[in-house]
This record gives C-alpha cells, sequence and structure tokens, in this order.
C-alpha cells in the first residue's frame, strides 16, 4: 500500500517547517515511520560544487548516491510527477508529510498567521483542504486547530489517513 501524502501549506514565515518539526517528532514518538518532502524550486542543487558526488553527477550520471554508514542521499535524474516521487522514494513510511505543494492535487493542511504580512489564506476555496490551522478568525469548512494543537491535529491525521491496524 503506498503511503499517503499531505501537504502542509502557508505563505511564508507561516511556520510550516516549525509545525512539521513538532507534528513529525509527535506521531513519531507514537510509533509511525514518517516521511518528509521539502518542495525545492527548480534549479535547485542538494550537492556542493566542486564536490566528488557533483562531479559524477556534473559527468553525465544519471543517478548519484552519497553512502555513509547510517544514510544515503541521492541525486537522480527523474522525470516523473512530484506524487510519483514521493510515493515511490518514501513507501517504506506510514505517511508522508511534505512541506509546500500547494498546487498539487493532494490533501492540504494550511497554516495562517495573523501576525506579519499575509491579509488571507491560500485555500479557502480548494477542494483538498482538509484543516485549517491559525490564530485568526477565518472559518472555513473544514476541521479547525490552534497553533499549538500538535496532539489534536496528530489525532486527526491518525484517525483519518493512518492505517494502526495494519501496522
Amino acid at each position: 500500500m503506498k503511503p499517503e501524502i499531505i501537504t502542509i501549506v502557508g505563505k511564508s514565515n507561516s511556520g510550516k517547517t516549525t509545525f512539521l518539526e513538532k507534528l513529525i517528532t509527535h506521531l513519531t514518538q507514537k510509533g509511525y515511520q514518517i516521511g518528509s518532502v521539502k518542495h525545492a524550486h527548480d534549479g535547485f542543487e542538494m550537492d556542493k560544487k566542486g564536490k566528488d558526488s557533483w562531479r559524477h553527477k556534473k559527468a553525465g550520471a544519471a543517478s548519484t548516491l552519497v553512502i555513509t554508514r547510517d544514510k544515503i542521499a541521492m541525486i537522480k535524474d527523474d522525470k516523473t510527477s512530484y506524487i510519483e516521487k514521493m510515493q515511490y522514494y518514501l513507501a517504506d513510511n506510514d505517511i508522508i508529510l511534505a512541506e509546500g505543494f500547494k498546487k498539487q492535487q493532494l490533501p492540504k493542511i494550511e497554516i495562517f498567521r495573523t501576525q506579519g504580512v499575509h491579509k488571507e489564506p491560500l485555500c479557502m476555496d480548494d477542494k483538498n483542504l482538509i484543516a485549517f490551522v491559525t490564530d485568526s478568525d477565518y472559518k472555513p469548512d473544514v476541521p479547525l486547530f490552534g497553533l499549538e494543537d500538535i496532539t489534536e491535529i496528530a489525532e486527526f491525521i491518525e484517525l483519518n489517513f493512518l492505517h494502526p491496524d495494519v501496522k
């Protein structure tokens, strides 16, 4: 079974990364294996210019794998969709939590804060919005959570997207 993917969306500086750190910690402590994905813009290079793996890739290798005793990193040419990449490379996880990907047709949890320069949320009319995390008065027709309601959000995800009976 392919793991479900939930995207965490919001405008810059809304707290997506901090929220994800807390959510991943909470779900991991409950025994789930979490895959995480961060959206990067085209042209992003993970490997540093001049390093051996960078040189291998620039020389034409379709895939470059960097291996240590307990970690791997891969740079690989792959023209499949974002969703296919996530599900293929993170198939051994219980769920995939992705930061960004607001235009993908995936379940979304939006983080929206009243402080800052953002006047309104991104996904009020998005049929894929499954939950809204905020300190504002916005009330879309999905479950609402406060910015610190990590336990409740984790329970929502567990109930609706994880399959504890399969574990």
